[in-house]
C-alpha cells in the first residue's frame, strides 16, 4: 500500500491583521475618548463662572477667567465688615445693659451678639423679661437696617429640665430663640425671610460646663449676623425653627 504523506496545515501569514486591527480599534476609542474630554460648553463654563464670580465678590475677582486671585481682597473685605458691625452694635446697645451681660466676637460665619440669660429670662422660663427689652429694642434697630442673614440661637447648660413647657433642654433653648427672634420680627419689622432660629441646648458652650460660674455663662442666645459672603452676594433664605442644626460653628 502507499502510504500518502500527512499534510501540514500551512501558517496564516495575515494572522497578524487581527492583533492590528484590534490595536486600531482600541487607538480609536481612546481618541474618541480624549476628544469627549477636551470638548468644553462655553456656555455652560461662563456660567459656572459668573456663578463662582458671584460668590467670591463678581467679576473684579474673576479666578476662572484667569484674573488676580481674590482671597485677599475677599478676606479683607469680609474684616472690614464685621468691624463695621460690631461698631454699630456696640455704639447702638453700649449703656443698655449692666456690664457682662452682653458680649461680641467674630469668626468665619460673621458677627455673634452674645445675650445671657440673666439679662433676657428668669431661669427655666422662655419669656422675656421687661427689663431686657430696651437692649434687644435697640439691637433690633440695628440689625434692620442690615441686609445679612441672622441666625438667633438658644443655649443652655447641661443641668437637665423636665417640666410640663420644657421637657428637655432642647425645648427650653428653641423657644429662648424663638422668644427673641419672634419678638424683634413683630415689634421692629425685621425682615422674617432673613432670620432664623435654632437650639442647641447644651452641647454648644462657650465654656465647659464645670462650675456654677461656667454655666452661667453658657445659658444665653446668640444672635449671628452672618457675613460669610461680601455685602451684596447674600443667598436667599427661609425661615426655620429646628432642635439643632450640624452645621459649622
Amino acid at each position: 500500500m502507499k502510504i500518502g504523506k500527512k499534510h501540514e496545515p500551512a501558517d496564516n501569514a495575515d494572522r497578524w491583521l487581527l492583533t492590528y486591527a484590534d490595536l486600531i480599534t482600541l487607538l480609536l476609542g481612546l481618541f474618541v475618548i480624549l476628544y469627549g474630554m477636551s470638548k468644553i460648553d462655553a456656555v455652560k463654563y461662563s456660567q459656572v463662572a459668573a456663578a463662582l464670580g458671584g460668590v467670591f465678590g463678581g467679576e473684579k475677582s474673576g479666578v476662572l477667567s484667569g484674573k488676580v486671585g481674590v482671597l485677599p481682597q475677599e478676606v479683607n473685605t469680609l474684616q472690614q465688615e464685621r468691624s463695621r458691625i460690631m461698631n454699630e452694635i456696640g455704639r447702638a446697645i453700649g449703656q443698655t445693659a449692666k456690664p457682662g451681660l452682653v458680649s461680641m466676637t467674630q469668626n468665619e460665619r460673621g458677627v455673634t451678639v452674645h445675650l445671657m440669660e440673666e439679662l433676657l429670662f428668669n431661669s427655666g422660663s422662655a419669656e422675656l423679661k421687661e427689663s431686657s427689652l430696651r437692649t434687644i429694642d435697640a439691637l433690633a434697630e440695628v440689625l434692620r437696617q442690615f441686609p445679612n442673614d441672622i441666625r438667633v440661637e438658644g443655649h443652655t447648660d447641661d443641668i437637665p429640665i423636665h417640666t410640663d413647657r420644657f421637657p428637655s433642654n432642647w425645648h427650653l433653648s428653641v423657644n429662648r430663640a424663638l422668644s427673641a427672634g419672634f419678638y424683634m420680627i413683630k415689634k421692629h419689622g425685621l425682615n422674617p425671610e432673613k432670620i432664623s432660629v435654632v437650639g442647641y441646648s447644651e452641647y454648644r458652650p462657650l465654656v465647659p460646663n464645670t462650675s456654677a460660674e461656667n454655666r452661667t455663662r453658657n445659658r444665653r442666645v446668640d444672635i449671628v449676623i452672618v457675613t460669610n459672603v461680601v455685602p451684596g452676594a447674600r443667598p436667599a433664605s427661609g425661615n426655620q425653627a429646628t432642635s439643632s442644626e450640624k452645621d459649622q460653628p
